[in-house]
């Protein structure tokens, strides 16, 4: 009897078995369940705004944007990277970081700017969709010099749901205006400010293919930094992220400017090479 669903098809030729049955292997489907799970992530997001649990709501949108960073790592890990799951991580990624971030911010704090505070997320979740879009086709652009992999063309959209989130983290760390009305306009422009670094050509660091070496010295300490910070979130929750979001905006300015770097290094070398001809 043939079986009423659709064959899985992860992009790469699959192993016969038999005329009739292809068989893949299980590795393929880890990472497609993962990126499943985040969209439940996201998608549970929603729904806790509109329930009032926004501490849990946020949660889920952070957790989206963890499993969205270990989906990749762990087909790569496994060998089962295809192009089915590529579609399918940017198919979620228009949902846990474009439209969860625009609806749980809205549902909080948006509505008391009324239309305007509409407007800026919908500006948001199409900036994050034209993010994504052009990610993709950058993918297979074969001119695309290798060293640009150090590198995110705007801030990724996983990042731009972080710090989307910044004015929440505020509000939960006890930072408030006191006038909702007020507070939902700034966020409101805040929102479409970070739809604009979504969409804009600043190059932000990626930590694919950055090939990141630090001395033997610098391990030990690299380590207590990092049980510091996780410490410090687990204290210090929203204040913790604030911070992290201004380190990010911070950091920023330095991608650029190693980014300029590497650039007129390419070009000061392709200009030797043309020379020596």
């Amino acid at each position: 009897m043939e079986s009423p669903f659709p064959p899985f098809d992860p992009g790469k030729p699959d192993v016969e078995d038999g005329p009739v049955r292809r068989r893949i292997p299980f590795r393929h489907i880890v990472p497609n369940l993962i990126t499943i799970l985040s969209i439940c992530a996201g998608m549970t997001g929603i729904r806790l705004a509109f329930e009032g649990q926004f501490e849990f709501a946020v949660g889920m949108v952070l957790g989206a944007a963890f499993l969205d960073g270990i989906d990749g790592r762990v087909a790569r890990l496994l060998k089962g990277q295809s192009r089915f799951g590529a579609e399918m991580d940017s198919l979620a990624d228009i949902v846990n970081f474009g439209v969860a971030p625009g609806l749980v911010l809205y549902a909080y704090m948006l509505n008391e700017a009324g239309a305007f505070g509409w407007i800026a997320a919908l500006l948001y979740a199409s900036a994050c969709a034209l993010r994504l879009a052009r990610f993709n086709t950058m993918l297979d652009d074969p001119k695309r010099p290798k060293w640009h992999s150090a590198f995110f063309v705007g801030v990724p959209a996983p990042a731009g749901a972080g710090l989307a989130m910044f004015p929440v983290y505020l509000s939960f760390s006890g930072l408030d205006l006191g006038i909702p009305e007020i507070t939902a306009t700034i966020a409101s422009v805040y929102l479409v400010f970070i739809g604009l670094l979504m969409s804009s050509r600043l190059p932000t660091w990626s930590g694919k293919g950055a090939g990141l070496r630090v001395p033997r010295d610098y391990a030990i300490p690299i380590i207590l930094v990092f049980v510091l910070y996780v410490a410090l979130l687990l204290s210090f929750f929203w204040e913790t992220l604030s911070v992290t979001a201004i380190i990010y905006f911070v950091s920023i300015g330095f991608s650029v400017r190693a980014f300029g770097k590497r650039a007129k290094r390419e070009t000061r070398s392709a200009a030797d090479q043309a020379g020596s001809r």
